[in-house]
């Protein structure tokens, strides 16, 4: 799982195919992610002492990860991305497409 948080991604599959936007969280245990503005969910809220005012409250709910691709802004295109090892023993995130560096 070479997605991360921050990353900009693409919904390939699903209701929500085409849609980009930045990934706020990676659950790497359950292999999903949540994306900004992708699969809002509504959450209905009792009145409670963190929030006074209950009510309808909207938010994301998680994807699976195999549902997602990179979006790679060089080029405005999804690409995979892969791991690759450096000389010197470190491990850098590439895109498949361009061949450089993600971040």
């Amino acid at each position: 799982m070479y997605i991360r948080k921050k990353d900009i991604v693409v919904v390939t599959r699903g209701r929500y195919k085409g849609r980009r936007g930045r990934v706020l969280e990676v659950y790497t245990k359950k292999n999903t992610l949540l994306v900004e503005g992708v699969n809002i969910r509504k959450h209905h809220t009792k009145p409670g002492r963190k929030s006074q005012s209950g009510g309808i409250i909207e938010r994301e709910a998680p994807i699976h990860i195999s549902n997602v691709m990179g979006w790679c802004a060089n080029v405005n295109a999804p690409s995979k991305i892969l791991m690759k090892k450096l000389s010197d023993g470190s491990r850098v995130r590439i895109w498949k497409v361009t061949g450089e560096t993600v971040d």
